[in-house]
């Protein structure tokens, strides 16, 4: 290292943004699009009633979902930012289907896209190793999605069923997690158990100029992505 490269690094500052987390905001907006449409799936609501339904996910989920998604990527979570965002496209695009479907109509192109969607899951689902609540939903999510993409392609009753009942226990799981995440972030401490462990027990109680010992080879600060 020349004088040059040491001059450089005495006077580089690296300023990080407080954001509170994203992550209830998100799941809250799941709870209402997995349950609405499971509702749905399930024969409570009306088959009649799928446009309003709709409307649900794309005026509510999607947007708290798609804010929820930028606010994790700023918050140097790229497991947050990743789950979110496919969640957030997912529900537009059933949102969109199901607005301009028929009432009771399958299609085997949501199916697929479906299917594919539950696959993206598994990327952050794989990677979320520090917060299991947190991983629990994102792959709750998957299987809801790809059960919901086997419905939609056979049009069997037997996997709408199913998938209205993976999207209820979805919500249930969904629910408990925004609790316990605001509730840790409002006080400070944990209070519901969300499974935390290894690096997501540490950032609870190291310094934390221990949780900023490698912020300059993350993504934003290091030279190439």
């Amino acid at each position: 290292m020349d004088d040059r490269d040491r001059e450089h690094l005495a006077v580089t500052r690296i300023a990080l943004r407080p954001v509170g987390t994203p992550l209830p905001l998100g799941f809250l907006g799941l709870v209402v699009a997995t349950a609405a449409f499971s509702c749905l799936q399930l024969g409570w609501v009306p088959a009649d009633q799928h446009r309003q339904v709709a409307l649900g996910a794309l005026l509510f989920t999607v947007p708290v979902q798609f804010l929820a998604a930028v606010f994790g990527f700023l918050a140097r979570d790229p497991v947050a930012g990743t789950g979110m965002g496919i969640l957030a496209g997912t529900w537009a695009t059933v949102g969109v289907v199901t607005l301009t479907s028929p009432a009771g109509a399958s299609s085997a192109g949501l199916g697929v896209v479906l299917l594919c969607a539950a696959a993206a899951l598994l990327v952050p689902t794989a990677a979320a190793t520090g917060k299991l609540v947190a991983a629990a939903v994102i792959g709750l999510s998957a299987l809801r999605f790809a059960v919901t993409g086997i419905a939609e392609i056979t049009a069997a009753p037997d996997w709408r069923t199913a998938a209205g009942w993976c999207g209820l226990v979805l919500a249930a799981v969904a629910l408990y997690a925004a609790v316990g995440f605001e509730l840790e972030d409002v006080r400070r401490r944990t209070v519901l158990p969300l499974l935390r462990r290894g690096p997501g027990h540490a950032v609870r109680d190291d310094s934390v100029a221990a949780q900023l010992r490698g912020v300059a080879r993350e993504a934003g600060v290091r030279e190439q992505l």
